[in-house]
């Protein structure tokens, strides 16, 4: 039977197309109604192409299929972006540094505060291995409220900051989980020593107009997801304002990624609004482009706030377990009523003890439904006490893990000094992960103060293969992955995070045609670079939404 004329047509010299095609030279894919429905070598391209179609030539570049980050606060970071002070490492190599930073920019306080980013992990990553102190902040401003958001869990605040925040020697945390359990660190004497800790949600910020955070929010996902190559986004949800935000974009095509929203519960809204599906009723994007995907519940929090919660107690901290933030019986039922929405579960389980919690919670809610998506673990892969006890569990519960290699620069080497010298080995284990048959993924879990290459793809990509600390020291290095494996965890195992792996993730007849345009073969460059190979352009549905700086768009010919 003869091959049917499709509506586009992309040749390029060569191809990842992740699939079972086989195809490694020059390559065609036809393209109609925003799907692949061929991929064959560039000499049959002849028999798809028609009177009508529209060729687009990339020449001897390489094409892959787009990337799907499966978590992300792309709200939160985008805003971060456009109206924080940046105080991060390596910019800042120390505490003077910080505190010059934030002297130079108290002209931008808005509405009583100078808030800044800075990485999580701060304190190991200024040069005197501290955070700068409560009197030193002072010293900056007694007027102005000053804080310093150190990844999301962890705040520093300025005496004028507790004041605004009526935080005082004698005030109590609230109970119910935020991002973690939240707490207010205290000296000896029990005054506050303005760090807090998952606290960010009940902090009297600044919140910016409609106006400014529609364009914070527009040019933050084009400028950290899309010209990355991000074809597919798993956001977890900031704000009700933000979303409707995201959808009106999408919907006038003024994002071009694909997004996800998972709603973040109680930080969005109740569990009773999220599960509620006439709540929902204002998105005007079609589905494919933007939808309401699941829940996310914070289990436990993060370790640089030492909240996650642990088997073994901290090495520092006061020798804690860390604290779980909510219950196993609070878990089932948010499942049961997850499921009955037809929406996926997601929780933040960073520690072992939380992942064992979580895994024994899923378990009680009983089987799962016919057609219902399996629960994720968000951070599960990231730290593995003990590989054999939690894959276990995670098997039993019926998970999907969802790692972050990108916390392999990030953090992984100031790990043991939190947890214990016993951490140092035991990290991402990827290698094994994948040996297993694990669906893992690679998501940047971009936040507030996260590291300047966060949401770039093949930073996270060179991260499983090169396994390198922010210092530069290798970590655990026996479980470094190659490129293959490495390029299939951040489209295909992105996919399955989000229960997608049929409509995106390769290059195979039947997918949506999402895919990308790069500036060099990554099978043709060192390990050392990886991380900076670029992405020329940027397809969705088979549509340019993308097209690098500097660089021309594919060409576009008539047929010979």
């Amino acid at each position: 039977m003869a091959a049917v004329s499709a509506q586009t047509v992309v040749l390029a010299g060569r191809a990842i197309t992740l699939g079972a095609d086989g195809i490694e030279g020059p390559i065609a894919v036809a393209i109609s109604d925003g799907r692949i429905t061929a991929v064959v070598p560039r000499e049959q391209a002849g028999d798809r192409i028609g009177p009508d179609t529209q060729v687009l030539d990339a020449h001897d570049r390489t094409i892959m299929p787009g990337f799907v980050d499966p978590h992300a606060h792309a709200e939160v970071a985008a805003k971060a972006g456009h109206w924080m002070v940046d105080a991060r490492a390596p910019g800042c190599t120390g505490v003077e540094d910080v505190l010059d930073v934030l002297r130079d920019n108290l002209s931008e306080a808005r509405d009583g505060w100078l808030v800044a980013q800075a990485n999580l992990f701060f304190d190991q990553k200024l040069t005197e291995g501290r955070f700068p102190t409560r009197a030193e902040l002072d010293a900056v401003s007694g007027d102005v409220a000053i804080a310093i958001r150190a990844g999301g869990h962890l705040t520093l605040l300025n005496s004028k900051g507790l004041e605004l925040a009526d935080i005082d020697d004698r005030y109590e945390a609230v109970s119910y989980s935020i991002t973690g359990k939240p707490g207010v660190q205290r000296d000896d004497d029990g005054v506050a020593t303005g760090v807090i800790t998952e606290m960010d949600k009940l902090l009297p910020f600044p919140v910016l107009s409609e106006a400014e955070s529609r364009t914070a929010i527009e040019t933050g996902i084009a400028d950290l997801f899309t010209r990355h190559g991000v074809t597919t986004l798993g956001e977890i949800s900031e704000s009700v304002a933000g979303l409707r935000a995201m959808d009106a974009a999408v919907a006038a095509g003024r994002i071009g990624t694909r997004i996800h929203a998972y709603l973040w519960v109680p930080g969005t809204v109740s569990l009773d609004h999220a599960c509620d599906p006439h709540g929902w009723t204002w998105l005007r994007s079609a589905p494919d482009r933007f939808r309401i995907q699941g829940v996310k519940m914070f289990a436990d929090g993060g370790y640089s706030a030492a909240n996650a919660a642990l088997t073994r107690p901290y090495a520092s901290h006061g020798h804690g377990c860390g604290e779980m933030a909510v219950t196993r019986e609070e878990i089932t039922a948010a499942l049961r009523r997850v499921w009955d929405a037809g929406l996926q579960l997601a929780v933040h389980a960073n520690g072992d003890r939380a992942q064992l919690e979580v895994c024994a919670a899923i378990a009680a809610a009983g089987e799962r439904p016919t057609g219902a998506l399996p629960p994720r673990i968000e951070h599960a892969g990231n730290f593995v006490p003990d590989y054999t006890e939690l894959t276990d569990a995670w098997r039993a519960a019926g998970i999907v893990p969802v790692p972050q290699p990108v916390f392999i620069q990030n953090f992984a080497e100031f790990l043991p000094t939190y947890v214990g010298e016993y951490a140092r080995e035991l990290q991402f284990p990827l290698r094994r992960l994948l040996a297993d048959g694990w669906p893992i993924s690679g998501s940047s879990d971009v936040w507030v103060g996260s590291e300047q290459q966060q949401t770039r793809p093949f930073f996270s990509v060179a991260c499983c293969v090169n396994r390198r600390s922010f210092h530069g020291s290798a970590i655990a290095p026996a479980e470094a992955i190659g490129l293959f494996d490495a390029l299939r965890m951040h489209t295909l195992g992105g996919a399955t995070a989000l229960g997608e792996q049929g409509s995106r993730g390769s290059l195979e007849p039947g997918k949506l045609a999402d895919l990308i345009v790069l500036d060099r073969d990554p099978r043709e460059v060192t390990d050392a670079e990886i991380a900076g190979i670029e992405v020329d352009e940027v397809l969705l549905s088979g549509v340019s939404v993308h097209v690098r700086d500097g660089v021309a768009p594919m060409t576009r010919r008539e047929r010979r």
